[in-house]
């Protein structure tokens, strides 16, 4: 598959590692260049671009900036991406360490990647915005292994949802669907879920478990 991944920070980093080594083609693009993506590319294999290019002709996309930089994204970086393009979400919400106020998600209520949608013009998938960056590296396991993770992946679009699915599973992981992405508060900072690494069955109960109120500690 062809796959551009817009920030190279952690979680972006070892998702480039993982997917190149399993024969993807992987576009890398951040903020600061091509130039600062030398070492990661030389090390997978992965092709350094800009982020107004790294969509082009993608069939995925995964978007994992800090939400402050989302607004900041290229108007249409999508726009020459592959039809029905799946764009995975890794963002989160913190207020008070980084992101500051935003007010459509914290006064009036929309789930943080809802917000991302919106901002980019584009449906999301959201995806590893719980998960600790070394288990991608970590903690694959083989299909039926009884430690195997399951990872929460919440979403309007279905036919991108199974894409999404299917790369997770290919990475090593289980999935369980969290719902849509008015849903997807499930999986959010300070949910039972977020952090988890446990199986199927916990990732389910944890899921169910949870509130839609914003922990104070997640509000600016």
């Amino acid at each position: 598959m062809k796959i551009g991944i817009i920030g190279a920070g952690n979680i972006g980093g070892n998702l480039t590692r993982r997917l190149t080594a399993l024969g993807h083609d992987v576009s890398a693009a951040n903020s600061r260049g091509p130039h600062t993506l030398t070492a990661l590319a030389e090390e997978t294999g992965a092709t350094p671009a800009t982020v107004a290019d790294v969509a082009r002709g993608a069939e995925l996309v995964v978007v994992t900036v800090p939400l402050k930089a989302v607004p900041d994204l290229p108007s249409g970086f999508l726009d020459e991406a592959a039809d029905a393009v799946a764009v995975i979400d890794t963002g989160n919400y913190y207020p008070r360490e980084r992101d500051g106020k935003i007010a459509a998600i914290e006064d009036e209520g929309l789930t943080e990647s809802r917000w991302t949608a919106q901002q980019i013009g584009h449906t999301v998938i959201k995806a590893f915005n719980g998960t600790y960056a070394q288990d991608i590296l970590d903690r694959p396991r083989p299909a039926g292994a009884p430690d195997r993770m399951a990872l929460p992946v919440a979403g309007d679009d279905e036919a991108a949802k199974r894409v999404v699915r299917g790369l997770i599973d290919e990475l090593g992981f289980d999935t369980v669907d969290s719902g849509t992405l008015d849903d997807s508060w499930r999986q959010q900072p300070a949910t039972p879920v977020y952090g988890l690494q446990a199986g199927t069955e916990a990732v389910t109960k944890a899921l169910a478990e949870a509130s839609p109120e914003r922990t104070a500690d997640f509000r600016a």
